[in-house]
């Protein structure tokens, strides 16, 4: 009998640290959504930086710091991101942004091989600038500069410094086939996100989420 009412303790015990566990847990994850997360932003240019910024502008105010990573070419972006920049600080009293600049990848019409050299160039840049920075997410919308970019951001999780989360948003105007960052990132983001159906035929691991920008 005195077995029996140590068992039923014991059981009683039990359970109640696997409730307050389970309810631990689930407070966690329920905060995690409006924990402040660093974001890495790639801006391309042209309708890259268009896209990418609309995203940007709806993003809540827990993404904070922001970073914006842009081509050292790209002369035009830089006034876009502090016009939105300046509408954010408008709604959400939040000014906590960088914007840093590395070499370019791939310019427009590059050949592939001399694309190379420069892509390596960029990376020299882009591994201590993702490595400095250490950030949650890395977002991007296909520029030739995201490649050496989300190359640093795989170096954290590879090496164990970070968990960042690479999120790819394939551009607009792919409505059947991917572009050339979106087939080499496609295997290795976190999330992949396409704006056109028939992408999710030929790429299974996309996720239509409807023409948001």
């Amino acid at each position: 009998m005195l077995w029996l009412l140590v068992y039923i303790l014991l059981a009683v015990f039990m359970i109640s640290i696997a409730i307050k566990m389970l309810s631990t847990r689930h407070k966690h994850a329920r905060n995690k959504t409006t924990e402040p997360a660093s974001v890495l932003i790639v801006v391309g240019s042209g309708g890259h930086t268009s896209e990418i910024l609309k995203l940007v502008n709806v993003l809540g105010d827990h993404y904070s710091p922001r970073y914006y990573v842009l081509a050292d070419t790209d002369t035009i972006s830089a006034h876009k991101v502090r016009q939105v920049e300046k509408e954010r600080a408008e709604r959400y009293h939040n000014k906590d942004y960088k914007l840093f600049v590395i070499p370019r990848s791939r310019e427009v019409k590059q050949s592939y091989l001399t694309s190379v050299l420069t892509t390596v160039q960029a990376l020299a840049f882009s591994v201590p600038l993702v490595l400095k920075l250490r950030p949650d997410i890395i977002l991007c919308n296909g520029p030739g500069t995201c490649i050496p970019i989300c190359f640093a951001g795989l170096l954290l999780k590879w090496l164990y410094i970070r968990r960042t989360i690479i999120v790819y948003v394939e551009s607009f105007c792919r409505v059947t086939s991917l572009s050339l960052s979106g087939k080499l990132l496609y295997h290795f983001s976190d999330s992949f996100c396409v704006q056109w159906p028939e992408l999710v035929e030929k790429y299974p691991k996309a996720k239509y989420l409807g023409k948001f920008v």
